[in-house]
């Protein structure tokens, strides 16, 4: 315990000695974390606001004119018998025609002059969600399009292409970022703690003369470390949490799209947690770096 005490407060001592250099290494940690929470915070809404909208995914199939109403139970049944069928829904022509006129009132003059009911019926199916995928629904859309009564299968394949495509934008991106300022932060903490080795180089070259060795000596700097990545991704975290709370409280305003607000979240704990031990991490790597670049000779 006393052990403990003495690097913890060889640490304290160490973030004191350089208060100028320490401030910046935390305010780059915190800089660095803050960028990357921004876009992993955009990319755990906007996937959680994907998973919505594929619970919308549904695939239209246009069933031939004329077909029997004890053909189109079997199909129906034989629709409702596919895995990849979560959910069946039979609309007639007549519920076709409703539902055009329903949506469009204000093109109801081009069905006039075609006479008869030109809507075919369909069925409507909900796919369920181990085969969202677009490779998932083209499998299902090609083999449904050879049974018998059916003229055509309509899914919104591009449009869950381009969903899949933003999610991975957004991962390469965060990874991206994430590494380039993860990278400058831990130069910046490497050089902090290297300043700190070189002023207190008369006492560590004392304390080696009494027979330190040299894991006592370097633990306070890997403690220094660890101290200035954790205060940088706590500052960073409440930068996240106060312009993610403004950016709430915009987007609430009348004229806004107050609609987003119940959708979007801050991070869950476990993430925020991965974030500190992400910064733990960050002013660790930084003390590691000064101690093998430039102590090894001196520890």
């Amino acid at each position: 315990m006393n052990r403990l005490r003495y690097f913890v407060q060889e640490a304290w001592a160490n973030v004191r000695m350089n208060r100028t250099t320490t401030l910046v290494a935390i305010g780059t940690t915190a800089f660095t974390l803050a960028c990357f929470g921004v876009f992993l915070l955009l990319y755990l809404n906007v996937k959680a606001l994907v998973g919505s909208l594929q619970d919308e995914i549904k695939a239209i199939v246009y069933l031939e004119e004329g077909l029997s109403q004890q053909a189109i139970t079997d199909l129906g049944k034989r629709l409702s018998g596919d895995r990849e069928a979560a959910g069946v829904a039979y609309t007639s022509k007549e519920q076709a025609l409703a539902e055009y006129r329903r949506q469009f009132p204000a093109e109801q003059d081009l069905l006039i002059g075609l006479g008869e009911n030109p809507l075919p019926a369909s069925f409507e199916i909900t796919v369920s969600p181990p085969y969202r995928s677009s490779e998932s629904i083209k499998r299902w859309a090609e083999r449904t399009r050879l049974l018998p009564g059916v003229t055509q299968v309509q899914y919104s394949r591009d449009w869950i292409e381009n969903l899949s495509k933003l999610l991975g934008y957004f991962e390469l991106v965060a990874v991206a970022v994430g590494t380039i300022f993860a990278a400058a932060s831990v130069t910046i903490i490497a050089n902090t703690i290297r300043l700190t080795i070189l002023a207190r180089r008369e006492d560590i070259e004392v304390m080696r003369l009494i027979g330190a060795t040299g894991a006592f000596v370097k633990i306070p700097y890997l403690l220094e470390g660890a101290m200035l990545g954790l205060v940088g991704s706590a500052l960073s975290l409440t930068m996240l949490k106060g312009g993610f709370e403004f950016i709430k409280l915009r987007l609430g305003q009348p004229g806004q799209v107050s609609g987003l607000v119940p959708a979007i979240h801050f991070f869950p704990a476990e993430v925020s947690a991965l974030l500190a031990l992400a910064g733990l991490f960050v002013g660790c790597a930084g003390s590691l770096l000064s101690l093998i670049w430039y102590g090894s000779a001196r520890l």
